[in-house]
């Protein structure tokens, strides 16, 4: 009997989650790569299956004004889905406002898409966790351009040509979301 593979030293819950055969690489289940490889095979299947730039539709912030998408174009984006009533958001969200007031915004920015319908319920829940990141309500127009999957949180990232990269599922530890941070650097040749 021959015990599992280990990990390389220093892979995060993204590294495994890009290895993963829905995540457009050619990791195959049971068997670790190492790092290079990994991210030789993203660039691969990323290349190969390139997705037209997110079209963004009118959103609109939680007091009702609509927001113009102009200012993220040209700038990797962070997007995480998430819901007042969920309490691993909840938890998520304080990861991703450290990430937020870590950042310029000249070279990268974080926006939160609240599930909500009632905007006063989001600003409300904004305000008393004094969370300062740009939000928008979904209303149903933006998830589905990113993902099918129904799953809150999700954290998706776009580079800076505005294509989806990423779509992580499910609550992220806070070192997972500030490495989020490492999109803002220039890529490697």
């Amino acid at each position: 009997m021959t015990s599992p593979a280990r990990p390389p030293r220093g892979w995060t819950r993204r590294h495994w989650l890009q290895g993963l055969p829905w995540a457009g690489t050619a990791a195959l289940p049971g068997v670790v790569q190492a790092r290079g490889a990994l991210a030789a095979g993203a660039q691969a299947g990323a290349a190969a299956a390139a997705p037209a730039p997110v079209e963004w539709p009118v959103l609109y912030a939680p007091d009702g004004r609509p927001v113009d998408s102009a200012g993220w174009r040209g700038v990797p984006l962070v997007v995480v889905f998430w819901a007042t009533w969920c309490g691993f958001c909840e938890r998520h969200n304080v990861h991703v406002e450290k990430l937020h007031r870590s950042l310029d915004p000249a070279r990268l920015r974080v926006l939160g898409v609240a599930l909500d319908r009632d905007g006063a319920a989001v600003q409300h829940y904004l305000r008393q966790r004094d969370y300062r990141f740009p939000v928008v309500l979904e209303g149903g127009r933006l998830r589905g351009r990113f993902t099918a999957r129904r799953t809150v949180p999700m954290t998706c990232t776009l580079g800076a040509d505005g294509r989806l990269r990423q779509c992580i599922p499910g609550e992220m530890s806070e070192d997972d979301v500030l490495e989020l941070a490492r999109l803002a650097l220039p890529a490697e040749r």
